[in-house]
């Protein structure tokens, strides 16, 4: 009982009858075009005075409306009321205007629905509430001059009289009733009618897959260049810190590598925050490369207090730009692993090979504390595994020995086939 009565009378009830009557509003401009096509029709001046002639207005309206519906705000106005007053989820709806002809003539047919089912259930809104409430109170006006009231004969039996409320009752109840049911068919064609298109599921698809790539492209980078600047920082301070009175050129060494660290990594924060701002826009810094900053990445990472020997058996320079970036980000973040890893005054190996058209880039280091995971919050490691499948590549890392980590990743030049 309790649910039939949320059914007819519920939040969500109320909401579409509302709907019904704004089509029933908007349904009242053609009804009144549709008077003056029937009324020279008929020979009659009095339209409305008529029922049948006012469902005749009713009936050439309805083609009008179809024709205005082709109104490219038609279906963006249409799906937002849907959307608040129907209770149908956005994501199932299309808030563009239709561009194909099965577009419009969907949302002709939707628009024709909504003033056709508005205007019939906004009329009976108006009509039968008065009815129903004479209905429920006509016995207790029975004892007044039935003369002055001009009741009907049939209502002169008692039978009718008792059976009035009832009657006044029920028509509200079907009242409520034909609103629901007209509301639930309007929301349940909405989606067919209103809703997105193939071809715009599959725009919308690739326009959420475009963003999460450049989302995942976007936390790539700044986990490898804030996260290896911040290792580096932290253990070129902490080796300043220690030899701050006996080696003062170490010391001086540290510091201007710690400057040249911050100042490139705030360069590329700028340049991913303006992709962020900007959309595709580039940064103010260009990313790194082998080619440009190689040697430099080697001399801020050694002056950490870290042994680093660098083995290059091929030309940067001669490398797709492409290709020489993601290999500085793997180096980066290698370098960046053996930091965390390996600790201090470790000795860490890096080659860099160009061997049968694949550019193979090797870091190994000793690990004296917990090993970088491979699943779970390695987040650098994953980080290069996608580097090196998105150019067509493959990346490993783990153990070769009980002491020893390495990483070795392969990238072709020609990029991903």
């Amino acid at each position: 009982m309790k649910a039939a009565a949320r059914s007819l009378f519920g939040r969500r009830a109320r909401l579409r009858w509302i709907h019904l009557i704004l089509g029933g509003a908007l349904a009242m401009p053609y009804v009144l075009v549709g008077s003056v096509v029937i009324s020279p029709a008929v020979g009659s001046a009095d339209v409305f005075g008529s029922f049948p002639l006012q469902l005749a207005s009713f009936g050439v309206g309805l083609p009008l409306a179809a024709v205005t519906s082709l109104f490219p705000l038609t279906r963006p106005l249409e799906s937002a009321a849907v959307r608040w007053l129907c209770g149908v989820d956005p994501d199932r709806l299309a808030f563009g205007p239709a561009a194909t002809r099965g577009e419009k003539g969907r949302t002709a047919a939707w628009f024709t629905l909504h003033l056709g089912f508005g205007g019939i259930i906004a009329g009976m809104s108006l009509a039968l509430p008065p009815f129903a409430t004479a209905l429920i109170v006509l016995p207790v006006l029975a004892g007044l001059d039935r003369d002055l009231l001009d009741l009907p004969e049939v209502l002169d039996h008692g039978w009718a009289l008792a059976l009035a409320p009832a009657a006044g009752v029920a028509s509200l109840a079907a009242l409520a009733g034909c609103a629901a049911g007209c509301g639930a068919l309007l929301a349940r064609w909405a989606v067919p009618l209103l809703g997105p298109t193939p071809r715009e599921r599959l725009a919308a698809a690739e326009a959420r897959a475009a963003d999460l790539a450049v989302r995942n492209r976007l936390a790539r980078e700044l986990h490898d260049s804030v996260g290896h600047a911040l290792s580096a920082v932290t253990l070129q301070a902490s080796a300043a810190r220690r030899v701050l009175d006996s080696d003062p050129a170490f010391v001086r060494e540290a510091l201007a590598a710690i400057e040249d660290t911050t100042r490139r990594t705030v360069g590329e924060l700028d340049a991913v925050l303006g992709v962020l701002r900007d959309g595709d826009a580039p940064g103010t810094a260009p990313a790194p490369t082998l080619a440009a900053d190689l040697d430099g990445l080697l001399r801020r990472t050694r002056a950490g207090g870290q042994h680093v020997t660098a083995t290059v058996d091929t030309d940067p320079r001669t490398l797709p730009p492409l290709l020489s970036r993601e290999a500085y980000r793997i180096v980066q973040e290698g370098l960046s692993n053996a930091l965390k890893h390996a600790g201090e005054q470790a000795s860490v190996a890096v080659r860099v090979a160009l061997t049968g058209g694949e550019l193979e880039i090797t870091v190994e280091n000793p690990v004296t504390g917990p090993a970088p995971s491979r699943t779970g919050g390695g987040h650098g490691l994953r980080g290069i595994a996608d580097r090196a499948r998105l150019l067509g590549g493959t990346a490993t890392a783990g153990p070769t020995t009980a002491h020893t980590w390495r990483l070795h990743a392969r990238l072709p030049m020609k990029g991903p086939v």
